[in-house]
């Protein structure tokens, strides 16, 4: 089994992206959210002076069962990944089956942060994408979807979700085999190749270390300015 690891702030289009790389392969592939393993209550440690949970540190989440998973995903097992509702802000008392396929995207704004899980991702990419896309594709997200009003979504931004991308998010990208800037429709494509390719001919090399060949300069933004 391969494991993709995807990371990127909130709004850079990760779960976007992943889905586009799955709609050019048929089978053989398994999306992991890292969104699921939020822990069932953030600690009171990571409230914000105002009582918000910081959703963006690294405490917030449940890396023990997620290491477990993905430890058991490699072993061939499937695996029952948590639902994590953002309505009500905690756990739900269901689960999703992922199966072991050949391939496991997994996709989270930490996805590449914790050392022990980066040693069993054999690709590693890295959104870059403009702080202003990121929080408008944000903005739009939870007005819609988490029925959040504007104050709230505004205040949380520069409370917690600015500070800790570049405290903690960004700095993955030096992790990252790849980096894909806004638009990623040809970087999909690129990579749904790879996949194809595991799943035809078996395993690839593994190398944890980034490797400049990967970098897709073709999947970088519209404006095709070099991202370094």
């Amino acid at each position: 089994m391969q494991i993709i690891g995807i990371a990127g702030g909130s709004g850079s289009g990760k779960t976007t992206f992943a889905h586009k790389t799955l709609s050019s392969v048929s089978h053989n592939v398994s999306l992991l959210h890292m969104d699921s393993y939020y822990l069932p209550t953030i600690p009171t440690k990571l409230h914000t002076q105002n009582g918000r949970p910081n959703y963006d540190h690294p405490d917030a989440f449940d890396w023990e069962l997620l290491y477990a998973h993905i430890i058991s995903l490699k072993a061939g097992n499937p695996i029952e990944a948590p639902i994590y509702d953002f309505t009500t802000n905690g756990r739900t008392e269901y689960s999703k089956t992922i199966l072991p396929t050949k391939v496991v995207i997994f996709e989270g704004i930490l996805a590449l942060y914790n050392q022990k899980i980066r040693q069993h991702l054999d690709i590693m990419c890295f959104l870059l994408v403009d702080s202003d896309i990121r929080f408008s594709r944000r903005l739009n997200r939870d007005v819609k979807e988490r029925e959040r009003n504007l104050d709230s979504i505004v205040e949380q931004y520069y409370e917690t979700v600015r500070p800790m991308y570049q405290k903690y998010l960004a700095p993955q990208k030096d992790h990252a085999h790849f980096i894909v800037g806004e638009e990623t429709c040809k970087a999909a494509e690129i990579l749904a190749s790879k996949i194809k390719d595991i799943i035809e001919n078996g395993t690839m090399k593994k190398d944890n270390k980034p490797n400049n060949k990967l970098i897709l300069e073709a999947a970088f933004n519209a404006s095709a300015e070099t991202l370094h």
